[in-house]
């Protein structure tokens, strides 16, 4: 079960609204530190604002999130993001080349990166070192993808949160951004919290599983939970998605 985990996240009955419109509401539960616990629900499901609550970008209205066991308004927000990286489906990048998109952390920082460090970045999302000096606009999306994700790991943070970061890949990219994923869960005991519409991904690559619908945290457990909820609603969801 997950409680025999320390939780990396921990959210008590937090609930977000906008200008009085309810957008999440009491929602209590854990995302066990060193996992990959993956997000999935129908759309407008809000699963992108409870992400946004992981790492600061909202707060929440009401209830408290605990980071690591301290609340998270006790960060600073740049500590808070280095803990805590976002990788996004859109994977936003700048003109010029992969080194200057993997130095962007750093130069927030007054930083840069050096040589060495992005080609160890890059081994650790399986591209060859030469890429360094590519230009970001010659990179497939799947490249950009890796680029994207060793971007989040120069602050080297302990909790990284992924956003669809493969619905617009194809399946072959797709198959390598998992195997990633999970080696680098492996190699550096990196928390992970990613958001997935496709199903048979959440069960292949997560270990725990987070169902959302209409705001609301409706059933979480192993992964193994999408092959026979509990809940009735979650069922429905998962047959649905199945047809």
């Amino acid at each position: 079960m997950v409680h025999q985990y320390e939780p990396a996240i921990h959210f008590q009955n937090v609930s977000y609204s906008v200008d009085g419109m309810q957008i999440l509401t009491e929602i209590t539960g854990s995302f066990p530190e060193g996992k990959i616990t993956t997000l999935v629900g129908p759309s407008g499901a809000r699963k992108s604002t409870l992400l946004k609550l992981c790492n600061g970008l909202r707060s929440p209205s009401s209830g408290e999130i605990f980071i690591k066991n301290k609340n998270i308004d006790t960060y600073q927000p740049v500590e808070l993001r280095r803990l805590v990286g976002i990788a996004l489906q859109s994977a936003p990048m700048v003109n010029g080349s992969v080194l200057d998109n993997l130095n962007l952390p750093l130069e927030l920082q007054g930083k840069k990166l050096a040589k060495q460090e992005g080609e160890e970045l890059l081994n650790d999302v399986g591209l060859a070192p030469d890429y360094l000096d590519r230009n970001i606009k010659d990179l497939s999306g799947g490249q950009r993808q890796k680029v994207s994700i060793a971007r989040t790991l120069v602050n080297r943070p302990q909790i990284l949160l992924l956003d669809e970061i493969t619905s617009s890949l194809d399946r072959t990219s797709t198959q390598e951004i998992q195997e990633l994923i999970v080696k680098i869960n492996e190699k550096y005991g990196v928390t992970f919290i990613w958001i997935t519409h496709n199903l048979q991904q959440a069960l292949t690559v997560g270990n725990y599983t987070w169902v959302m619908m209409e705001g609301e945290l409706v059933e979480t457990g192993e992964s193994e939970l999408l092959k026979s909820p509990t809940n009735e609603r979650v069922n429905h969801f998962v047959k649905g998605e199945e047809e």
